[in-house]
């Protein structure tokens, strides 16, 4: 196939570009440039989706990615221009579209946040204001518009907690660098809980897979296909590492007397038991078990989780950044501070 990637260059993208070459694609991608090193064999267009799409006119490819659309206003542009150039739009969403998390099970049907293209765009005219707050909404508003733009040929994924290496959210990367490190580790929760994630190789695989059968509709796609616990995910990242740390387990009660901040501080921790935010009435118990029962059914598979982590653990060691420079994961002082109080230090 003839495809075009909008982004491409960052995290899932790059990914999937590696991995559409592997199948002997022909891949093209459109993004600002700013971190295109290493790519090779592909078609490089350097453009800014806020600004001007001319590159991309009197061009045709058999489908399209879409994985840095956010912002309602540059998908609908998008759409607009790529709907007599391409046969299949797929477009990387989130299951941050969906309402909240409070069941469990949460399938396609389940209702979603709203917002109007006005608020949208109101909201997005300072690109450096805080619309991230907005990520859900926005989401969910730019799936309506690939479908209106282009309706029965948009294939909206709704992704959970990637990962990979390239990790730029530093979510899943914390953990493997913080028990490869040993000592003591602060872990939250109950070891049972689950925990849902999907490698980006794994998506990457079946995106293909859906853009050669030409397929389109919504999907969740995150993983496993089988109940994986936070403690599966430590021992793991301990496996791989080969590291002999302690896990100190945490109740959530102690955390959140201790004002630590969910899925910032500790990734993949939302409490159980108690509203992720003061204005929430219940908590979030369904946050990782959102049903991809749909998605597996069309094909989508998992590595085993080592060999994810091992990627990302290799990945790590290449990086030579400072605690400071983290954007996740809690502070060594701090888990410190925890660990004496619980008298585990």
């Amino acid at each position: 196939m003839k495809i075009l990637v909008l982004g491409g260059s960052r995290f899932l993208g790059r990914t999937f570009v590696e991995e559409a070459l592997s199948q002997n694609h022909e891949v093209t991608i459109f993004n600002r440039g700013n971190q295109n090193v290493g790519l090779k064999d592909v078609e490089i267009i350097t453009g800014d989706r806020f600004g001007d799409l001319c590159e991309l006119k009197n061009r045709y490819w058999d489908t399209v990615l879409d994985t840095s659309g956010f912002i309602p206003s540059t998908v609908k542009k998008s759409t607009e221009l790529l709907k007599d150039r391409v046969n299949q739009y797929s477009f990387i969403s989130s299951i941050s579209v969906y309402q909240d998390w409070v069941p469990e099970n949460i399938d396609e049907n389940y209702p979603l946040l709203n917002m109007s293209i006005e608020k949208a765009d109101e909201i997005s005219k300072d690109v450096n204001g805080p619309i991230y707050e907005y990520y859900g909404q926005f989401k969910a508003l730019c799936e309506q518009i690939a479908e209106m733009n282009m309706p029965g040929r948009v294939l909206n994924i709704r992704a959970g907690q990637l990962i990979g290496p390239n990790d730029y959210t530093d979510r899943i990367p914390y953990w493997v660098h913080r028990v490869a490190k040993g000592g003591k580790v602060l872990v939250p929760g109950n070891e049972n809980r689950r925990v849902q994630l999907i490698d980006n190789k794994d998506l990457s695989k079946w995106i293909l897979k859906m853009m050669t059968a030409n397929s389109c509709g919504t999907f969740n796609a995150t993983g496993p296909d089988y109940p994986l616990t936070m403690k599966q995910f430590i021992d793991a990242c301990l496996r791989v590492t080969g590291s002999d740390t302690e896990i100190v387990w945490v109740d959530e009660e102690f955390l959140l007397e201790q004002k630590v901040a969910p899925w910032t501080e500790m990734p993949l921790w939302v409490p159980e038991n108690a509203p992720l935010s003061p204005e929430l009435e219940k908590p979030w118990k369904g946050t990782f078990s959102i049903n991809i029962d749909k998605a597996v059914k069309s094909g989508l598979t998992f590595r085993m989780l080592n060999e994810s982590i091992s990627d990302i653990y290799e990945w790590e060691k290449t990086r030579h950044i400072s605690q400071d420079e983290w954007k996740s994961g809690m502070r060594a002082e701090r888990e410190k501070e925890l660990l004496t109080l619980l008298g585990r230090n």
